[in-house]
């Protein structure tokens, strides 16, 4: 009886290990060596998928059919494997987001159900998949490459607290984007002149980015009562890192244009400060040189004024 448990668990154990094996050697032998790229669906995609690189990814062990679930092990049959009806329906709500398989990009929400909805009721996945528009950000666009997504923490991931700000800036750095929703146009340069900015750009760890004042799975737009930057949500916001905060101390953080009077007198105080540092130097400057002249030029004019009234003594 002990031998025959033994041998189900060896058997359900080693089952799915052998499929993920035959499955992933099976596509990646060829696709591991892809150079090229073609036309599918009318849009251009890359066929190499580096191996390594996947495999040391966060998915690096799932299979490709896990993702990808209309193709078989036959790759030159056409996609047409049964796929679940959840997956099928949200693929059709976000198909215009996916430039190969929208099954492919939807299967995120087998594993990541609770995120995917919140991505979903947010401002970006409404324009997805309620008003079917593609410039809206789902999961490639802040993770990159399905293939080679790694976790927040890696300092190569989009996400991470270093490389975010630019992340958000491929969208919300366009002018055309931002005039066509409303939206603060300058909203990247305002963020890198800011003081939060400003200490995220010379490596201060606790410096507040997009994320930590937007959020980002579940982000609202700034009319929205849910937001944590609408109206006197700011304050438990803002709150968070400057304890004490209120409705005054808020209303100074904005992504809105200074106007003049603030700009010029930045740009004064900046002029005021180099000049301040220039006399500085300058000052200093002189005062060195003026010992070394008392030092050197000097000193030589006393030692030859001593040896003429020398030689003038009888």
């Amino acid at each position: 009886m002990k031998s025959l448990a033994l041998l189900s668990f060896l058997l359900l154990i080693s089952a799915p290990a052998s499929a993920f094996a035959n499955d992933f050697s099976g596509c990646i032998v060829c696709h591991n060596s892809m150079a090229g790229r073609i036309i599918y669906n009318g849009k251009e995609i890359a066929l190499k998928v580096d191996a390594d690189r996947y495999q040391a990814s966060t998915h690096g062990f799932f299979s490709c059919t896990e993702c990808h679930e209309r193709f078989g092990e036959n790759p030159h049959a056409a996609p047409a494997e049964v796929i679940s009806s959840d997956i099928e329906k949200l693929s059709k709500r976000i198909k215009q987001k996916a430039d190969t398989d929208a099954v492919a990009l939807a299967a995120c929400y087998k594993c990541h159900t609770e995120t995917y909805n919140q991505v979903l009721g947010s401002i970006h996945g409404k324009n997805i998949a309620d008003k079917k528009l593609s410039d809206g950000a789902l999961c490639l666009d802040c993770h990159g490459s399905p293939h080679y997504i790694t976790p927040a923490s890696d300092r190569s991931s989009p996400v991470n607290q270093w490389n975010v700000v630019e992340t958000c800036g491929k969208c919300h750095g366009k002018e055309g984007l931002a005039k066509k929703y409303g939206i603060e146009v300058n909203v990247m340069k305002s963020y890198t002149e800011s003081f939060h900015g400003k200490k995220h750009i010379l490596g201060h760890k606790k410096a507040p980015t997009c994320v930590n004042c937007h959020g980002y799975h579940n982000i609202k737009s700034t009319d929205n009562p849910s937001s944590p930057v609408f109206g006197i949500n700011k304050i438990q916001t803002c709150g968070k890192c400057h304890k004490g905060a209120n409705e005054k101390f808020v209303a100074a953080i904005t992504h809105k244009e200074a106007g003049p009077i603030p700009h010029y007198a930045e740009k004064g105080l900046i002029l005021l400060t180099m000049s301040v540092i220039a006399f500085t130097v300058l000052h200093v400057l002189l005062e060195a040189f003026s010992d070394i002249r008392d030092t050197f030029f000097r000193r030589r004019k006393e030692e030859d004024e001593d040896e003429e009234s020398e030689q003038h003594i009888p």
